[in-house]
């Protein structure tokens, strides 16, 4: 997380992933969009199979996989009022999985994937490190994936830099391209993959014309709401102890949740540097998850040393910024609770009393990313879209782009789960495919090792 370039964390405050999957409708909206096979009865198998989570329903809960899951630790007495305002105001709690069988309108502990050490557990952890000794696998570190070698509509390989030495890496079978939504689309324009006129000004043969390579970008914003406390605030373990998922405007039942809310206490970073707050404080902070604005990724130059022209567009529509409005104002209603009443000394930022246009201006001036990019390289059939459902690039033979830029639409939660369903889904996609010698998916080209590059 980040405020005005300032990391947020610090402190002794562990900043570990939050385990949450989205909603259902998130994914049910995908399979709808013509993605078959991306539904959330579909996906649900791959986010049993990939955690480890005790005491969950086993219907949607799963056990024995690589990823340990366990609700935050230690929380806070703050967290606790949290999780208990919210009861006061009609939502689930305070106890709720949000991660089980409905995902909107509870509030809960958040899930975090740490070790049962305490440490955190990335997918580095959880699902690289048990087999770094395989003779199949080889790593690379500290190369810079420069593009993806194309020759008659099949990619063929990959050419990376290591030490101002250009490699080249031919694969035998596919290409899986997995650098996020930032750079696989610059990866893919690089390699002459994207909209034609764009690469041509640039002096980049065109591979492929694909408009929507870069495209379609979305992200989370979160706005900090701050309120002063009456008794000294404990340092949580976690940055995000507690969450609510909620939906912001009637007629909404059919959707997913649009606001979630962070919820901390003693983490300084989160206070504005516009308002300064003496003595202890905590924090409500709104997220919006569905954003309607979309933003764009583009070349910067040809030199694959130079980083992507990022172009988020956030709050460009009104409807955004008017969901954090609603995050405000539901954040007071919470203060204003019984499970506040011998904590809340009073709101530091945005302050009263503020009319509506002050409090848009505020929302405009603080709102910042929660580092959720996604949906740069969509996956569907319409004119924007990237990949099929088989997250194959669309016009091209062995090449796949599996990670956070092939969301059509993003999630509404944190996308660290969901990225992590992208690569179970299509680990079983490669197989198959594999299996029954789709000659679209595999080349000609004799057997050999398979070498992918992340």
């Amino acid at each position: 997380m980040i405020s005005r370039g300032k990391v947020l964390g610090g402190s002794s405050s562990l900043y570990a992933m939050l385990h949450v999957r989205g909603n259902r409708r998130d994914f049910d909206h995908w399979n709808y969009l013509g993605n078959e096979g991306w539904s959330y009865e579909d996906v649900l198998p791959y986010f049993k199979k990939s955690e480890h989570f005790e005491g969950g329903d086993p219907a949607v809960r799963g056990t024995g996989g690589p990823l340990n899951v366990m609700p935050c630790p230690n929380p806070t007495p703050y967290a606790r009022a949290f999780t208990h305002a919210a009861v006061e105001l009609g939502y689930d709690g305070p106890d709720w999985d949000y991660n089980g069988a409905r995902q909107e309108e509870g509030a809960g502990l958040y899930q975090v994937n740490i070790t049962r050490e305490g440490k955190r557990c990335s997918t580095a952890v959880a699902f690289l490190k048990p087999i770094l000794g395989r003779s199949s696998l080889t790593v690379r570190t500290s190369v810079l994936a420069s593009r993806v070698l194309v020759e008659r509509n099949r990619a063929v390989g990959v050419e990376y830099i290591q030490n101002g030495k250009t490699i080249r890496v031919e694969a035998a079978r596919e290409i899986i391209l997995c650098a996020g939504a930032f750079d696989s689309p610059r990866l893919l324009m690089r390699s002459g993959i994207g909209p034609a006129d764009q690469l041509r000004k640039l002096g980049i043969a065109v591979v492929a014309d694909l408009h929507g390579v870069g495209q379609n970008l979305q992200d989370h914003l979160l706005l900090p709401v701050v309120y002063r406390s009456k008794q000294d605030v404990p340092p949580p373990t976690f940055i995000a102890e507690a969450g609510l998922f909620v939906r912001t405007r009637p007629g909404l039942s059919a959707a997913a949740p649009d606001l979630q809310y962070h919820f901390s206490g003693g983490i300084p970073a989160f206070i504005p540097p516009d308002y300064p707050v003496q003595g202890p404080t905590f924090f409500f902070v709104p997220i919006l998850v569905k954003p309607q604005s979309r933003g764009c990724v583009a070349l910067r130059s040809p030199r694959p040393e130079d980083p992507p022209r990022i172009q988020p567009n956030y709050l460009q529509c009104e409807t955004d910024a008017r969901v954090l409005l609603h995050g405000i104002q539901l954040a007071r209603e919470l203060a204003a609770t019984r499970a506040f009443a011998e904590l809340n000394a009073g709101e530091a930022a945005p302050g009263l009393p503020k009319c509506e246009e002050e409090l848009l201006d505020y929302i405009r001036g603080h709102a910042s990313t929660v580092w959720h990019p996604v949906g740069t390289c969509k996956m569907g059939h319409d004119a924007e879209a990237v990949v099929d459902p088989q997250l194959r690039v669309h016009g091209l033979q062995g090449l796949r782009v599996a990670d956070a830029s092939v969301m059509p639409t993003i999630v509404s939660g944190n996308t660290n789960a969901a990225c992590i369903l992208i690569g179970e889904k299509v680990a079983d996609l490669i197989l198959n495919a594999h299996s029954t010698c789709e000659p679209d998916a595999i080349s000609q080209s004799s057997p050999g090792k398979t070498r992918s590059l992340a």
